[in-house]
């Protein structure tokens, strides 16, 4: 087995025997079906799934490489932008260098969307497409692995024990993204935090960069080994969170019951809902290139910080939930044009957003708008 085999994105030559091993899998057409036909699922899903499966057959006939592939889910991808946001907005890419290869640090805040914006924003601006990192608590049905895989993502390994393990995995993994990066040139995405920021609080986990700098030689200063991996911060932000009521119902589990328990493949169920939920207006915010001279992974996470949300750009609904939340209007600017937040401005918006929350049970309401608060709270703290 060659180096990273069991991690690494699928080559070219391993994508036929793959897209066929898929289309035999009864569990991706009820996936695609309950994907596309969510009402009609259930009562005609004999009539569906095999057009379905036929249709899918059709799409991936002739695909032998990834960068095919990558060219059917950039279809998929379009459909839904076309149907589920409102606008997407970049800023900040002009000032990196298509032809080079960085290491993408962002906010998390959907599982697939993340990554599949910023993959997007690069396809379509002629830039590589990048790696993805994907853990394998994620993979929980193999269909669901192979597409991953395909797509250009590798696996982190998060179902580790042992501390041992746990470092050995972590060790592998730092090598694996230098590799990437320094020597096969392939942009890599990886999340700031392990899991989602559910509570809208985006904080650099120390773990991650901790993990980042595991490969660096004991001789190379820390600072010289950053700017090898050229690590870009990004921010994405969307006006609605299709998980908004599901991440709100787990918090409140886990401050009144003190724990909460995923129920089997809630993750897979999670990625549908974040794919197929209307997320209103997006933007990708892609920031300088870190290249101080940083003593430790806490500079670092600083540095990180520090430009992730400073380039988060505020929705209305973030200013609205803030106001409702909070009894006071945000002196802050929102909106991709950056215009200072009125709530004359957005009384229509105001309105929508009120009957998204109510439709949230009355004790988890406060901890859904805190989801959408909390990013205007982190923004006001970051500009002191």
């Amino acid at each position: 087995m060659n180096e990273f085999d069991d991690i690494r994105p699928y080559r070219d030559d391993e994508v036929r025997p793959t897209i066929d091993r898929m289309l035999a899998d009864p569990e991706l057409t009820d996936a695609v079906t309950r994907l596309k036909f969510p009402g009609l699922h259930g009562w005609l899903g004999w009539l569906l799934k095999p057009l379905v499966r036929m249709k899918l057959a059709q799409q991936l006939a002739g695909i032998n490489d990834v960068k095919g592939f990558q060219s059917v889910v950039e279809k998929y991808m379009a459909g839904m932008i076309n149907t589920r946001v409102k606008s997407l907005t970049v800023s900040g890419l002009e000032k990196l260098d298509k032809h080079t290869s960085y290491l993408f640090i962002s906010n998390h805040r959907d599982i697939a969307m993340d990554p599949a914006f910023v993959n997007w924003v690069l396809y379509h601006n002629d830039c590589n497409t990048l790696r993805i990192a994907i853990g394998d608590n994620l993979l929980t049905k193999p269909f669901v692995s192979d597409l991953m895989r395909l797509n250009k993502s590798f696996i982190v390994n998060r179902s580790a024990k042992a501390p041992r393990e746990k470092l050995k995995a972590a060790k592998y993994l730092s090598s694996y993204i230098y590799h990437s990066i320094c020597n096969e040139h392939s942009s890599i995405w990886i999340a700031q935090r392990e899991g989602r920021a559910k509570d809208g609080c985006d904080k650099t986990n120390s773990a991650v960069l901790g993990m980042i700098a595991l490969n660096k030689p004991k001789t190379e200063e820390l600072a010289d080994y950053i700017r090898k991996l050229r690590i870009v911060p990004v921010s994405i932000s969307y006006e609605l969170d299709p998980c908004d009521a599901a991440k709100a119902r787990e918090l409140y589990l886990q401050r009144t019951e003190g724990s909460y328990q995923k129920e089997e493949h809630e993750d897979v169920k999670s990625i549908a809902m974040g794919i197929a939920g209307n997320k209103g207006n997006v933007h990708l915010a892609f920031g300088d290139v870190l290249d101080g001279n940083y003593a430790d992974a806490d500079e670092l996470v600083a540095a990180l910080d520090h430009q992730i949300l400073g380039n988060y750009v505020l929705h209305a609904t973030n200013c609205i939930a803030y106001e409702m939340l909070h009894g006071k209007v945000p002196a802050v600017n929102y909106g991709a044009n950056n215009i200072p937040y009125d709530p004359a401005q957005v009384i229509t918006e105001k309105m929508e957003f009120d009957v998204r929350m109510k439709a949230i049970p009355g004790d988890q309401r406060n901890i859904a708008l805190a989801i959408y608060a909390n990013s205007v709270v982190s923004k006001i703290a970051n500009a002191d």
